[in-house]
């Protein structure tokens, strides 16, 4: 593995059985995340967009096996973890956390502030007595609170400040990576900027790498290092952020960021928006070829037969599309 990398994913695969019948025996496989590669260079952001239940979360809580992935090999810092057992993951996941996207479900609404951000610490034994408590009063300030929030409720608190405890949450351990699954989407839209500003202030100060999924592209760019382009359980597209918005290549990138709004009424005027047909096939019987191809204006006949495999078509841009071949 390239060292310059953190994280490598590679031919990474999540189904979820259907189960049916007295005995609950197995018939089918949701397939969520199906075959996906990709790498996240130390200290950068990669960004994962994609329409809703296209599967982004559940690559990202399958990369750091909040959910056991069905087959690929998940590579952090040189050492494959996809097998490991929770015994063995407990040094990782101190490593590697996650912001989850509801702010109001995921914190415990029977636990304090002090105990939630200090979890992870007496979970790790990392200290204890007056060293905690002086830890989750720093961690409070590094993301705009104070100390008096440390004995409050979530009930308490209003849904940007739920999402910074969150976030103070997933620094308690010092890690070096963190999964920010969609972490503004639930957000007032005067509280997103602030949100996004902090995460980047802490990635400068801290070190850390971030994949941040979101379904908002704008924000999305204004964040990410690279991007990748999700869609029913595959990974269409991938390059640096400003080549993915200035250069996009696949139909199903091309037509998200012509849905993207424009300030400029005049511009907004001239701009064509591409709108899809069609509905998106399912994800327990996905079509055999292009997963795109029953709402893309350019499909082929090799479509519908050969699935598109990631090609790189010059700086590191990579697309799975018949087109480009």
């Amino acid at each position: 593995m390239n060292e310059e990398y953190l994280v490598s994913v590679k031919n990474l695969k999540k189904y979820f059985p259907i189960n049916k019948g007295l005995f609950n025996k197995s018939v089918s496989n949701v397939k969520a995340v199906d075959d996906v590669s990709f790498d996240i260079k130390k200290g950068e952001t990669l960004g994962l967009v994609g329409e809703s239940g296209c599967g982004k979360t559940t690559c990202g809580r399958t990369l750091i096996k909040l959910y056991e992935p069905t087959s690929g090999e998940i590579i952090y810092n040189g050492q494959h973890i996809e097998k490991l057992s929770e015994k063995e993951m407990l040094i990782y996941r101190r490593k590697m956390q996650i912001i989850f996207q509801d702010p109001y479900a995921s914190l415990d609404s029977r636990m304090t502030v002090g105990d939630i951000v200090g979890e992870s610490i007496d979970i790790h034994k990392l200290m204890k007595g007056k060293e905690r408590k002086e830890r989750i009063d720093y961690l409070l300030n590094m993301v705009g609170l104070n100390t008096e929030h440390m004995n409050r409720y979530p009930h308490e608190f209003s849904g940007g400040q739920r999402q910074r405890i969150g976030i103070a949450r997933s620094l308690a351990v010092e890690p070096e990576f963190i999964i920010c699954d969609e972490p503004i989407s639930a957000l007032d839209v005067s509280i997103q900027a602030q949100v996004v500003n902090m995460l980047e202030d802490l990635q400068d100060s801290l070190g850390l790498t971030y994949l941040f999924i979101a379904h908002d592209l704008s924000m999305v760019k204004h964040i990410s290092n690279r991007i990748g382009v999700m869609y029913l359980g595959n990974l269409v597209e991938i390059a640096e952020s400003n080549e993915l918005y200035t250069h996009p290549v696949h139909p199903y990138t091309t037509a998200l960021l012509s849905a993207i709004p424009i300030p400029d009424p005049d511009e907004a005027a001239q701009r064509k928006r591409i709108v899809l047909e069609g509905d998106v096939p399912s994800p327990i019987d996905p079509p055999p070829g292009c997963r795109f191809r029953g709402r893309c204006r350019f499909v082929k006949e090799v479509c519908k037969e050969v699935t598109p495999s990631l090609k790189d078509i010059g700086g590191g841009h990579q697309v799975a599309c018949h087109l480009v071949e």
